[in-house]
Formats: structure tokens, sequence, C-alpha cells
């Protein structure tokens, strides 16, 4: 059951990756790399059942926050143009 679930994981990831490839937008190729590497958590969660390894269910949630982060960080850079700065009000007050 769970081996199948993990195939299925491989295949939505490979069609991820097609749609990273030749993606329209960059909000499109972004998309897609996020289901990539949720798809990973999920296969790095599936493995470490399948397997006996517990300790992979930590691997794999340190994963997905570190995507979480990452996709923001994306995000905010490709609206603003920079990560270093704060947002500035009408006035241009910070």
């Amino acid at each position: 059951m769970f081996t199948v679930g993990a195939i299925a994981l491989m295949v939505t990831m490979g069609l991820a990756v097609a749609r990273a490839a030749c993606g329209p937008s960059v909000f499109d190729r972004l998309l897609a790399a996020n289901a990539v590497g949720t798809c990973a958590m999920l296969l790095l969660a599936v493995m470490g059942f399948l397997n006996g390894r517990p300790e992979f269910l930590d691997l794999a949630l340190v994963y997905g926050l570190l995507n979480v982060i990452g996709t923001i960080a994306i995000l905010k850079y490709f609206r603003m143009g920079d990560l270093g700065h704060a947002l500035e009000d009408e006035d241009g007050a910070k």
C-alpha cells in the first residue's frame, strides 16, 4: 500500500518538474518547485516508514519548513526586488 503511494509521489514529482521546466511564468515555475519540495517531504516520510526509520519524519518536517520559508523568500524577492528592506508607507515612513 505504501509502496504504491511512494510510486504515485514519484510520478507527481516528475509531472511537477515538467511543469517547472516549461511553465509560462515565474510564478508557475515557483509553484511547481514548491510542489516538488512538498512531494519530496512526503516521499521522505513514506520511505522512512517503509524502512522502519521513524527519525526520517523529523527530517521531513524540517525540509517542509525550509520549503515554506524558501518559497516566501523567493516571492518577496520577486515582488520587492530585495530581501533586506522593510515595506514603506505611502508617506515614505518605515
